[in-house]
């Protein structure tokens, strides 16, 4: 009897480790899902016309506007952001009617530090009529400041100038640049 008893209980053990074995796969498959998902954005909107706004006293003043095609909304992430597939202009508004424009083919906005990386075909146009091309451009919100490592062409009534790393304001008053590939002339 005793060997009959041990018996049913080593094939009971056996039968519940083997559901418990088939049963755990299938919510691993179902964890792996919500992973994928988690990697999805959370939202897309077409269209997109966003206004950055600041609040002084009793006012509220414009400060930039986002606009593009498609937005990819991955707030849903560790480190949330924002991605603009098919490319932005932002409008950055200056003192007065002093505007910068700046265009690119593609766009990240980081939400914890304010950073928009813009990718591919990036010009900034200020309001002196001074332009900046270069394949990346970070731009800053808060410091309202553009910085680049890669190489750059500047336009400016002087002339063109090329090189590699371009630090500036908004509307390049006071900008740095780090090798220039050219000898020329500033005004500033």
């Amino acid at each position: 009897m005793n060997w009959k008893q041990l018996h049913i209980k080593l094939n009971l053990v056996t039968v519940l480790a083997v559901t418990l074995f088939f049963s755990c796969n299938n919510d691993f498959e179902e964890v792996q899902k919500v992973g994928v998902l988690q990697n999805q954005p959370v939202g897309e909107a077409e269209n997109i016309d966003l206004k950055y706004t600041e609040v002084e006293e009793d006012s509220v003043k414009l400060m930039a506007n986002l606009i593009s095609p498609k937005m990819l909304d991955y707030s849903n992430r560790d480190f949330s952001f924002s991605e603009f597939p098919n490319g932005i202009e932002l409008v950055v508004y200056g003192e007065g009617d002093k505007v910068t424009k700046i265009f690119a083919d593609y766009a990240i906005v980081y939400n914890d530090t304010d950073i928009i990386d813009l990718r591919k075909n990036v010009v900034v146009a200020t309001p002196t009529k001074d332009s900046l091309f270069t394949e990346q451009l970070y731009y800053n919100e808060k410091l309202e400041w553009i910085f680049t490592n890669q190489p750059f062409t500047l336009k400016r009534l002087v002339g063109p100038t090329r090189g590699n790393g371009f630090d500036s304001d908004k509307e390049f008053k006071n900008f740095q640049m780090l090798e220039v590939d050219a000898v020329f002339e500033l005004d500033n």
